[in-house]
Order: C-alpha cells, then structure tokens, then sequence
C-alpha cells in the first residue's frame, strides 16, 4: 500500500461520510472531557489561536470559537472542509503531512483521533510538520487510540466498502517518538470500552522543546 494510495481512500471514506458526521454532533462523554480539560489548561495559559487537525464537519473548532478561540481548521477531505466553512470556521483542504505550508504558527493545536491515520512510519515527519506551526511556549494535544502497536485497514459497511488505515500505539512507541520533537506535560491512558485495539485511549498534552 502506497501512502499515495491509503490517503486517497481516506479522502473517499470522509468525503463520503460527511453529511453523516455534519448531521450528529453527539459526543461521547469522554471525548466531551477531554476536550474540555484542554480547554481549561488553554484559558488559563491565555491562548488565542488554535489549528484543529483533522477537523471533520467541525463541531469541535465550533467549540473552540464559541470559547473565544481564533480557529483554523484543516482536513484532508473536501466535503469535510466544506461542512466547516458552512458554520463560518477558517477551513483548509491540507493533510498533516505539509502543515508548514500553511505559514502561521499556532498557540495551541488539536488532534483528536485524527493521528491515528498516519503510519507509524510517518509519523515522525508529521510530528515535525506539527512542531514547525506550534508556537516557541504552545501546546499540542493529541488522542489517539492504542493498547498494542499495530497497523491496519478497517471498512465501515454502513457507510463506504472503502477501507481506512489506522496506526495503534503502545504508550512506549508514544513516548518515545513524541518525546524526540516536543516535551510532555501530561500523559494518560484509559480505557473506554470495546474491544481489541480500540479499548484504550491516549491522552496526551504537550510542549515545545
């Protein structure tokens, strides 16, 4: 599988499955939380600007606004971007692997199971890209699922036969790899329910080195 290739089926699944997400903004308790308590460390920083990765139909970026936020949202799909410049969101058809294109630097940065498209083999220079528009004193945050370090394609039936790629990681490779571009204020796992790979999320707050 080319990157070529598995970047172009996520294109397709999300293009897709657009007006699906735009149509429900309910969010799992969990997800609300963790959100929620970025944020908070965000108000008491003082940020003012924030690029979500991977923004989906926006509701997130919405969020973020409605808090007071400058927001700038990308994403790899069309009609996902489309979804979020309906709701008056700052909205870029980018994918994470040429974030410094976008020359602006960042308070603060969300992405929130949306890293997990990356493969392991990639995300080193994804991390750079997220490094090169993060401000000298900003913050990342990243969640992603995990458990075991594994790589592979998932089909969602009810919506597309088109497969996406998902990357899993332990919090070891985590660890280790974030640690090489950005300092960690805060790292934790639970888990959320389910069952293989997607049992465990990681939460996790970061800092430029």
């Amino acid at each position: 599988m080319t990157k070529e290739h598995f970047k172009e089926n996520i294109v397709k699944y999300y293009d897709q499955e657009a007006e699906l997400r735009n149509s429900n903004s309910v969010k799992a308790d969990w997800k609300i939380k963790v959100r929620d308590d970025f944020f908070t460390i965000i108000k008491q920083k003082n940020k003012k600007t924030l690029l979500e990765l991977g923004a989906g139909a926006g509701y997130d970026s919405q969020y973020f606004i409605n808090n007071g936020l400058i927001v700038t949202a990308v994403d790899i799909s069309s009609e996902m971007v489309k979804r979020c410049k309906e709701k008056f969101i700052e909205a870029y058809e980018l994918d994470f692997y040429r974030l410094s294109t976008l020359n602006r630097k960042f308070d603060c940065i969300w992405a929130i199971n949306t890293l997990l498209h990356v493969p392991k083999s990639d995300l080193d220079h994804v991390l750079n890209e997220i490094n090169l528009v993060l401000e000298k004193d900003g913050l990342f945050y990243m969640g992603v699922y995990g458990g075991n370090d594994s790589e592979r394609e998932f089909t969602k039936s009810e919506v597309s036969n088109i497969p996406r790629f998902f990357a899993f990681h332990s919090e070891d490779f985590l660890k280790t790899i974030l640690e090489k571009h950005f300092h960690i204020v805060n790292f934790e796992s639970f888990n959320i329910g389910g069952k293989s790979e997607i049992d465990t999320f990681h939460s996790i707050i970061m800092g430029k080195n």
